[in-house]
């Protein structure tokens, strides 16, 4: 699969952003497919994969099993993100995952560092618990990524628990290289290095730390792109969401009580009256003489 595009890119991002905004808005996904097609630009390929996406969605009901089907036109790191938010029982919101993508497009533009690309999807699979051997699989399908990175990516998949992760980026640094070559002047790494000297200072100054600190320390240092957080819940929205629920309950209630009084029956149709019960019933003689 060729790298898209700098066009396609800038035109995925306003997708990703504008899909994101309406589904705030309480639009259906499927409407929103519909009609955002209209909006790109035609002379990029987004508008055929937003119409397939709307055509495949009304019979699955989900964008990721069209996306993937169109994997020459989204990565399957798109896929993936998306896919996690439409699994069943998923907490991963899908306003959250566009977001990401849009961010991710955003950066792809601008021509990103292949380093810069790996730590922000890294971080997303991390932050968001996607999962790290589909969400690394995806990630080394990447068409940015060259035969070297596709092999550090799917290496992590066996290193990962094992290994400091900023070890992983400190030995495949430039500035690892340089350190043993003081010592030793006719070093030669034994696989290429993938991160810049910069990288690898920051990577050694969090060995030993949470990954966190080293994601947000590049981001400050080096201008990576910053992963989304989900949003906290607000307490004031939580308790207005708790008061409605109350209140349409007891409307409920009301109702309820409304159509049974409405409807109540009148007690003196089916009371036994006291003359009815009293002695032998009039005519029941006559009718048991009779031969």
């Amino acid at each position: 699969m060729p790298v898209l595009d700098r066009e396609e890119f800038i035109e995925q991002a306003y997708f990703f952003h504008a899909f994101r905004a309406r589904l705030a808005d309480g639009l259906p996904s499927q409407e929103i497919l519909g009609r955002i097609g209209e909006e790109l630009l035609s002379t990029t390929r987004l508008p055929l994969a937003v119409g397939f996406l709307h055509t495949e969605s009304k019979i699955s009901g989900m964008m990721s099993p069209a996306m993937a089907r169109i994997e020459h036109y989204f990565t399957a790191f798109q896929t993936h993100v998306i896919a996690q938010a439409e699994a069943d029982l998923s907490r991963f919101a899908m306003e959250q995952a566009l977001l990401i993508l849009e961010r991710e497009a955003e950066f792809k533009a601008k021509g990103p560092s292949l380093a810069g690309l790996f730590i922000y999807q890294f971080e997303s699979l991390s932050r968001n618990r996607l999962g790290y051997t589909k969400g690394l699989a995806a990630m080394a399908r990447d068409p940015f990524y060259d035969e070297d990175w596709r092999d550090y990516i799917l290496t992590l998949q066996t290193r990962l628990g094992d290994v400091d992760f900023a070890d992983l980026i400190f030995v495949r640094s430039a500035y690892f290289v340089d350190e043993r070559r003081r010592l030793k002047p006719d070093f030669q790494p034994k696989y290429p290095p993938l991160f810049g000297e910069k990288e690898g200072k920051i990577a050694r100054a969090n060995r030993g730390r949470d990954p966190l600190y080293l994601f947000s320390a590049l981001q400050r240092q080096l201008g990576y792109p910053e992963v989304p957080r989900a949003r906290r819940p607000d307490e004031l929205e939580a308790r207005v969401a708790v008061l409605e629920l109350k209140i349409a309950q007891l409307e409920n209630r009301i109702k309820l009580a409304e159509s049974d009084s409405a409807q109540d029956p009148d007690i003196n149709q089916v009371l036994v009256k006291p003359e009815n019960t009293a002695g032998i019933p009039a005519g029941w003689t006559a009718k048991r003489a009779e031969p």
